[in-house]
């Protein structure tokens, strides 16, 4: 759902770079060859191991964000104000966790394991979206989550679909088309509200609206001129489009979603450039940003603690599940 990792984790340190052979650089060769091509990346093919690590370091965030991203969302599911309203949530939660095992496996076919994935995320190493780190207060919450956060989502990960590494490429095809159906619902939910509900819940759906505009924007990840990865992973095709392009995209669409809705998104100095065909906007607070990536958000230690603890609550289920297959195949052995 949610993809910051190249640009949040700085350059990599990998030291001075060791000679390579001929065999490296012909491999090499035909790699970018391949990628100039447009051709696609299967995990048993040869990759630079700078490829490699930038992939498992933006797909493990991937998975993490889709993890996190259900506690927000699962906090309201035995509030919602409605049966409807409730298997609706109970279902994209659920969708979430899916998409969560999708990029773990996919993150798996590159040589890392999911045990070092997660102990990656609970020790603070590995990073997840920053928009999780923000509270869900109101039921209006829900909705505008599906609307801005999910929208957000799908701008940054329907790209990912045609990304040069396959098996990442082919997990987005599914996980954009239920991502898809979440922001759907999400608008429909405010729509709801802002036609049919009372003075104090279309109160209750702008003030959503004001607590999230920002840090959803700021999904896209730093400005540019900040992201020093991006300029590496556009060439090889695992991002297709900048930070601010997508950005750009992202307010353009959703400035005419907010006049449909009847909410005010919380820009005065958002309006349209008839020179650039495009939206100008206000200054996006990047101090807090940075803030909330380095673990200071008004969540960060309440979503890290809640995974630790599910962790470490959930051994027994492993241990059983590890136990039942060495069993099963001692009994094949036996039997063949």
């Amino acid at each position: 759902m949610y993809t910051q990792a190249m640009d949040t984790m700085g350059k990599d340190k990998d030291g001075p770079k060791a000679v390579r052979s001929a065999e490296e650089m012909r491999l090499e060769q035909r790699f970018d060859e391949r990628i100039d091509a447009g051709g696609f990346i299967e995990a048993k093919d040869w990759m630079p191991e700078h490829y490699r690590k930038t992939l498992v370091r933006q797909i493990s965030q991937h998975a993490h964000s889709e993890i996190v991203g259900m506690l927000p969302e699962g906090n309201w599911i035995s509030r919602a104000p409605t049966l409807k309203r409730k298997a609706i949530l109970l279902a994209k939660v659920q969708d979430e966790g899916g998409h969560g095992l999708y990029l773990y496996a996919a993150a798996e076919t590159l040589g890392t394991s999911r045990d070092q994935m997660l102990d990656a995320l609970h020790t603070g190493k590995a990073k997840y979206s920053s928009i999780f780190n923000y509270p869900t207060l109101t039921w209006a919450d829900m909705g505008t989550i599906g609307w801005l956060v999910d929208g957000a989502a799908i701008m940054n990960q329907v790209p990912i679909c045609r990304c040069s590494f396959a098996p990442y490429a082919r997990a987005m095809i599914r996980i954009c088309r239920e991502e898809s159906f979440h922001q759907r619902q999400g608008y429909e939910a405010l729509l709801t509200m802002m036609q049919h509900g009372t003075d104090a819940q279309k109160a209750m759906v702008q003030d959503a609206v004001n607590r999230w505009w920002w840090p959803s924007i700021m999904m896209f990840g730093p400005p540019d001129d900040q992201s020093p990865n991006s300029a590496q992973s556009m060439r090889w095709g695992i991002k297709r489009f900048t930070n601010d392009e997508l950005r750009q995209k992202f307010i353009d669409a959703a400035v005419e979603q907010a006049k449909v809705l009847g909410v005010t998104l919380p820009d005065p100095d958002l309006k349209w450039n008839e020179e650039r065909q495009a939206h100008d906007h206000g200054p996006i607070d990047w101090a807090e940003f940075w803030r909330v990536i380095g673990g200071d958000g008004p969540c960060n230690r309440e979503r890290l603690g809640a995974r630790v603890k599910a962790w470490d609550e959930g051994a027994w289920v492993r241990e059983a599940a590890l136990a039942y297959a060495a069993k099963h195949e001692r009994s094949e052995r036996l039997a063949a």
